[in-house]
């Protein structure tokens, strides 16, 4: 039996549940951006969440990569009413942790709204996790077709790469509420968060074999970053530079895979010619 195929299809409660929840993930973006009665996320919270607010906080422009994730989950919800997916071993495994995951989207602009800051950081770590878990069933299981690597790794590894950034600028929009003496020492405080957000990107690249969608995203935010503190409360040319670095780094780490797999087998390949040498010199000492 191959890798996409069950005994029996996945029913189709559970393709019409993540329609559901991706439709109301949807719509509490629009009431979270403001546009139908809700308080833009700029706002809310005090104006915690604000471009200006901590010296980890994107630019507001970061934000529209959210069209593009939305886009992606909208695709993959319609395909999971598709034989084709419901009938798969992989997306059977994955189904209920995307469901999970718009879910816990839609509860953290709720909570956002409600102006429960410390909760949505707990909410962000939990989705965080959850994204982390999709990773590593798609990393089990490759894609079987160029359209379910695109609404499934495509969508979801860009939406893992976006929540890494945005977990670090949620804690530290938590963490500023709380008072913290106007975050002194914050530029090497924001320095050492970005060397961690870049050492996982790196990670991510390169643990899972060249993975480009996670990488776009991170470093799309961290792009914004730099963005940010070109201007405003918390300029500073230190974090500019750090912030652009990184996320030169974090894109280079997945396109550096193929060379870094050519220089092991090139270096595997000169290894097993020297140690064919000395056998083939003891051979020819025998023959005479």
């Amino acid at each position: 039996m191959s890798e996409t195929s069950h005994t029996r299809a996945t029913p189709l409660s559970q393709s019409l549940l993540m329609v559901l929840a991706t439709a109301a993930a949807v719509v509490a973006a629009f009431f979270g951006s403001g546009a139908v009665g809700g308080t833009d996320m700029q706002e809310a919270v005090g104006g915690w969440l604000g471009a200006d607010a901590t010296p980890l906080a994107p630019a507001s422009g970061a934000f529209r990569i959210w069209s593009v994730i939305y886009l992606g989950l909208v695709g993959y919800a319609l395909w999971q009413l598709s034989t084709t997916a419901r009938g798969s071993a992989r997306q059977h495994r994955l189904r209920l942790w995307a469901i999970l995951s718009v879910v816990l989207n839609a509860v953290w602009l709720w909570v956002v709204q409600l102006g429960w800051l410390g909760v949505s950081v707990l909410v962000m770590l939990m989705l965080l996790a959850v994204l982390v878990r999709i990773l590593l069933l798609m990393e089990a299981s490759p894609a079987q077709s160029r359209v379910e690597r695109l609404l499934t790794d495509g969508t979801f590894g860009l939406y893992l790469g976006w929540i890494c950034v945005a977990t670090a600028a949620n804690i530290a929009a938590w963490l500023g509420s709380l008072g913290t003496e106007g975050f002194q020492a914050w530029e090497a405080a924001t320095v050492s968060v970005i060397a961690a957000v870049t050492a996982l990107g790196i990670a991510l690249g390169l643990w899972t074999n060249g993975r480009i969608a996670p990488a776009l995203s991170l470093a799309w935010g961290l792009a914004w970053i730099v963005e940010a503190r070109n201007q405003g409360s918390f300029e500073s040319p230190l974090l500019v530079v750090a912030a652009g670095v990184a996320a030169g780094l974090v894109l280079v780490a997945p396109l550096a895979v193929p060379w870094i797999r050519l220089a092991k087998e090139s270096a595997s390949a000169r290894r097993a010619k020297r140690a064919r040498k000395p056998a083939s010199a003891s051979a020819a000492g025998d023959s005479q």
